[in-house]
This record gives C-alpha cells, sequence and structure tokens, in this order.
C-alpha cells in the first residue's frame, strides 16, 4: 500500500458498499517523502497499531465515524480489551480510491471527484498545527513567498516554535506523486465537496486534535501538529480513515525533544543525503527521486533502538497498559536521544 504498511484486501469496495481489509504496519519508516528507508524499527507496526486502534475506539464512543473494526489476533477480530499481546494488523472498512488523472503537462484533474456521490477516499491530507516548531513545512513555504502569514489567518509573521492562538488547519494532495500544498478553496475545490462537507471536515479536525492533545498531555507531552484522512461511507457520511494519533502521523515533543519519527529526520537533516534530496525536489519535483545524487546511511544502532523502544513505550503510556516489556520510561529514552540530535 505503502512505504510504511500493506494492505490485504478481503473485499473489494463498491460504488455502495465498502469492502474489507487489514492494514499490516512494518517496521519500515519513511522520512522527506523518500519511500522505504535503509533500516526497520523493531516493534514500530505493533506499537502503531495498538495505539491507531486506541484513539480510533475512543474515536468511535465519543460518536466519531471511523472506518477501523478492530485488530486481527489469529483469525479473530477483537477490541483492545479482548486483546491479549499487540498484533500490527487491524482490520478495517474500505473505501475506493479514486485516482486523478496526471496530464501531460504535469497538472491533474480532479473533475471526477465532482460527480462521484459516496464510498471514496476525500484526496486531501489535512493538517493541524497547534505549534509551528523551527522545521515546519510553514516557514519554507513563507521563505518561498508560495504563501504569507495572512494566507495562514496570522496577524504577524510567526516566530519558530511559537504556539499558535488558535490551531491552523493546512491541506495537502493525497494522490499526486509528490504532495502540494493547497489553500482552503483548492482543497474543497479539487475533492467537489459542499460548504457544509467542508465545515463539517474543518469541525472534525478541530474535535479530534483536542482529544489527542489531552491524551498526551497526561504523560508530558505536546501534540505540535499532526494530519489526518477521511472518506466517504455508502450514505456519503464523512469517516475519519488510515490512521491517526500516533507517532506517524504526529508530531509531539517533550522539552523541545520530538517523540515521533522528526527524530529521524532531525537526525538525517545534518546529512549530505537530505542536502541532495532538496537539491533534486527544486530541479524536478516529479522525478527528484530518480535524479538524487545519493542514498541514506542507515541509522546508528543505538539510535535505532531508542527509536524503538520510544514506539513502544508511548503506547504503553498513552494506553496506561504495558504491551511492550523492558522499554524504560519514556522520559528517559528521550534524553538519551539528545546526543543524536
Amino acid at each position: 500500500m505503502g512505504s510504511v504498511k500493506d494492505l490485504e484486501i478481503l473485499k473489494e469496495p463498491g460504488e455502495t458498499y465498502m469492502g474489507e481489509g487489514v492494514f499490516i504496519f512494518s517496521d519500515r519508516y519513511s522520512v522527506f517523502d523518500w519511500g522505504e528507508m535503509p533500516d526497520l524499527i523493531p516493534k514500530k507496526g505493533e506499537a502503531i497499531a495498538i495505539l491507531g486502534a486506541y484513539f480510533f475506539e475512543k474515536l468511535e464512543k465519543q460518536g466519531f465515524k471511523t472506518h477501523y473494526i478492530g485488530i486481527l489476533d489469529g483469525k479473530d477480530i477483537k477490541r483492545l480489551e479482548d486483546l491479549a499481546h499487540p498484533s500490527n494488523k487491524m482490520v478495517v472498512n474500505l473505501v475506493r480510491e479514486i485516482r486523478p488523472r496526471l496530464k501531460n503537462d504535469g497538472s491533474y484533474d480532479y473533475s471526477i471527484f465532482k460527480t462521484l456521490k459516496s464510498t471514496f477516499l476525500i484526496p486531501l491530507e489535512v493538517i493541524y498545527r497547534n505549534y509551528l516548531p523551527p522545521e515546519s513545512s510553514v516557514f519554507k513555504r513563507l521563505k518561498e513567498g508560495s504563501i504569507t502569514f495572512k494566507d495562514l489567518g496570522l496577524e504577524r509573521y510567526p516566530e519558530p516554535g511559537e504556539k499558535l492562538n488558535s490551531p491552523l488547519i493546512d491541506f495537502s494532495t493525497k494522490l499526486e506523486i509528490t504532495d502540494r500544498y493547497l489553500s482552503l478553496s483548492e482543497a474543497q475545490e479539487i475533492s467537489g465537496l459542499s460548504d457544509e462537507e467542508m465545515k463539517e471536515l474543518v469541525d472534525m479536525v478541530f474535535k479530534v486534535n483536542e482529544i489527542i492533545t489531552k491524551e498526551f498531555e497526561k504523560i508530558g507531552l505536546v501534540n505540535q501538529d499532526g494530519k489526518f484522512e477521511f472518506g466517504f461511507d455508502p450514505d456519503r457520511k464523512l469517516m475519519f480513515v488510515d490512521v491517526l494519533g500516533t507517532l506517524d502521523e504526529c508530531r509531539f515533543v517533550w522539552n523541545d525533544i520530538p517523540v515521533s519519527k522528526e527524530i529521524a529526520r532531525m537526525y538525517y537533516r545534518k546529512t549530505k543525503w537530505y542536502e541532495d534530496v532538496e537539491e533534486a525536489k527544486k530541479i524536478n519535483r516529479q522525478k527528484w527521486k530518480e535524479i538524487c545524487k545519493s542514498k541514506p546511511d542507515p541509522l546508528p544502532k543505538r539510535l535505532k533502538e531508542l527509536i524503538s523502544k520510544i514506539y513502544q513505550a508511548c503506547t504503553n503510556e498513552i494506553t496506561e497498559r504495558e504491551w511492550f516489556k523492558g522499554t524504560g520510561s519514556l522520559k528517559s529514552l528521550l534524553e538519551e536521544v539528545k546526543e543524536f540530535i
């Protein structure tokens, strides 16, 4: 399915009904849109699956629609309260993935989304931003002039690390070769959403952002930003799809130390490979990976071990259950990460 998880289709979705499938969360990870990196992070897949299930089950109890069914334990589908040990397999309802047509000039034709009625993936990644950390893409876009602070609804140019008075909602494409940021009006136009649907989607983002923020505050972490994906069910009701609230979908920090795959990003930003990636993207946004001059080296052994334990410890502490033994405390692990980043 992608660089970090696979999909086993049990039943194909149709125009008027959802399918069923199994997300298999791997120990792979990806940074800077590169795809699979040279290392595997042990237990990462299980930790993400359990934490994702925890948030899906919490949202359902609060009345939100999601595509989550349960965690696969052998041949049985279980909720977390009935699960004896972690699993990296999550059973979900599937919607159709309709891709925009790539035109000869390199742009995309999204006109089909104005004709679709139900049971499809909305072609957007919806990003919430509670803070603007120095590495946020917002600063890069401001510097390039592709956006202004007024476009973001801000009254002045933001400071790196600034906490926003109100969360900022950002949009990017989901089904293009390279992600591209969009204004709210562009996001609504390409996805074929009505004014009412767009308002409902944004409202859902605000509410679930708040839920995730409060959950991580309980263990002393700050929820800086994160992303959601949405689909329509057979009744054209909005629902959360993919996975949410995990260290891969969100950026969390503790005492300015990242608690997410941002750890790996920060390490790789100091390498020649990252410079080559940025240069290639400037030359050709469609074929940048093909022309990149180098490939990433593996992570240092101890850093890989620390990242693995951070994923596990975070899942333990948020769910208040010891799914993974021998991890140590999350905060002690983060203290040791400092020397690498």
